[in-house]
């Protein structure tokens, strides 16, 4: 090839790499509508901790090691993983295209080449190179979305990690609260079953109806139902975590058996005042903004695929060539050739490729803006669920005392032979119904603070994501 040619050639790709900027693309962060304050009141009471760190303040080492176990047996967390290594391969692909390709290659032969000619040996080695110059930034925009898609893979990864906790939480609260109530259930059909004979007694005396016995027969029976049924719930709810966290049942049930009762969440959290900062650090919102990079930076490079592409060759050789004594040694360089090529018609390919990508892009656009809206309601919703538990506690409690004070008293009177033992065992059964009615309301408590966490999103953190106020 001639100078002249190679300058032409040169020039050209100069005069594409000049308006290589030109090339329009999509943003890579758009907006979301996002209220500038909550609407539902924020708690206030407790001592606030990092959100991160909340599982281990609650202060209960068996929620603790069942979390880290179903995480470690989890399908989900496991298939992050597993997305993260391929986004990280895809990525270390994508960031190799930018670079030189450089290959050796050793080569060694000894022979007759042609009739009459001495045996001959010979050694040869090399380096080829090939690179393909980025003009337009098709292989810079790969790159860029194979680090988005990374970046989107490890949020996914910690909300995989945030839902199993959730669930775990949820299921260990709820089986812990089940155990309560079956204590509970146990004494409420023992009463009604004393409630029975009393009035099977008090029928066969006269001094009542017989249809009231049957009444209080019937409320044994149902007791008995509400015993089975309790104790059926408490075998189901252990069963499911046993699945979440993979260990054996009598182990999950050994671990269980080490406190006898549910702690009280002794820590909260703090909510950021602003809706826009918190969805901010949820991870499944920012994976969706990643969505939204990949897709825009696919935009460019669809675009780009229309513009010329320039690629480099060259190599460096070196031949030994040995007969009958005389070794001779030959080297060889070259470059190029130096090779441009121009898209000239491909039937409207590259054309549907881009359209394609503004499609995915405008689909992920949506699908962000539609994230962040289903994460503020969720907080809202949580923020709710809260309040309402909170604003019910203190009644419930003062109900609970009331009716315990009111056996007491009853006790009392039936042991001076003013109550009767009917009397006695109707107030036990509706004191026992409180007890019922606060564990049912405790565990809704602590199944909205596991509710707000996994709205939070965790405690994750990130660059800040673009939101309008």
């Amino acid at each position: 090839m001639s100078i002249q040619s190679y300058r032409l050639i040169t020039t050209t790709a100069l005069l594409f790499v000049l308006t290589a900027c030109t090339i329009a693309m999509p943003p890579s962060q758009v907006s979301a509508d996002v209220a500038t304050q909550w609407q539902a009141p924020l708690p206030h009471q407790g001592t606030l901790v990092s959100l991160s760190q909340w599982w281990q303040q609650q202060g209960d080492p068996t929620l603790l090691a069942l979390i880290e176990a179903a995480e470690a047996a989890s399908l989900s967390v496991a298939q992050s993983l597993s997305r993260i290594e391929a986004a990280k391969s895809i990525q270390a692909g994508a960031g190799a295209a930018l670079l030189p390709n450089i290959n050796a290659s050793v080569g060694a032969s000894r022979g007759v080449s042609l009739p009459n000619v001495p045996v001959a040996s010979s050694l040869q080695s090399g380096v080829q190179i090939a690179w393909e110059l980025d003009l337009v930034g098709a292989n810079r925009e790969a790159n860029i979305a194979a680090v988005a898609q990374l970046e989107g893979m490890q949020a996914q990864w910690h909300d995989a990690r945030v839902l199993v906790a959730a669930e775990v939480a949820n299921l260990y609260f709820g089986l812990r609260t089940c155990q309560q109530l079956l204590e509970v259930t146990l004494l409420d059909s023992a009463s009604r079953l004393e409630s029975a004979r009393l009035a099977d007694i008090s029928a066969k005396a006269g001094f009542v109806a017989v249809s009231f016995a049957h009444l209080a027969q019937a409320g044994a029976a149902e007791g008995r139902n509400r015993v089975v049924q309790q104790a059926s719930q408490c075998e189901l709810d252990t069963k499911a975590l046993v699945a979440m966290t993979a260990l054996t049942e009598p182990v999950l049930k050994m671990k269980m058996a080490v406190t006898s009762a549910a702690h009280a969440q002794h820590a909260t959290f703090n909510i950021a005042l602003v809706p826009a900062q918190t969805i901010a650090q949820r991870p499944d919102v920012f994976a969706a903004e990643r969505d939204v990079a990949v897709a825009s930076a696919q935009v460019g490079s669809a675009r780009a695929q229309r513009y010329p592409r320039l690629t480099l060759n060259g190599s460096i050789g070196q031949l030994s060539y040995g007969s009958e004594g005389t070794t001779t040694n030959l080297s060889t360089w070259s470059f190029g050739p130096l090779a441009l090529t121009l898209p000239l018609f491909d039937g409207g390919q590259r054309e549907a490729n881009v359209a394609a990508a503004q499609a995915r892009y405008a689909e992920a656009v949506a699908g962000y803006r539609a994230k962040v809206r289903l994460a503020v309601r969720e907080v809202e919703e949580a923020l709710v669920n809260l309040h309402s538990t909170e604003a019910r506690s203190a009644d419930s409690e003062l109900a609970t005392q009331a009716y315990a004070q009111a056996l007491t008293a009853t006790q009392a009177r039936h042991d001076q032979g003013l109550a009767s033992a009917m009397e006695l065992e109707e107030t036990r059964r509706v004191a026992l119904a409180s007890q019922f009615a606060q564990a049912t309301l405790n565990l809704e408590r602590q199944r909205a603070w596991v509710a707000l966490y996994r709205a939070l999103g965790g405690g994750y953190e990130h660059a800040a994501v673009v939101f309008k106020n």
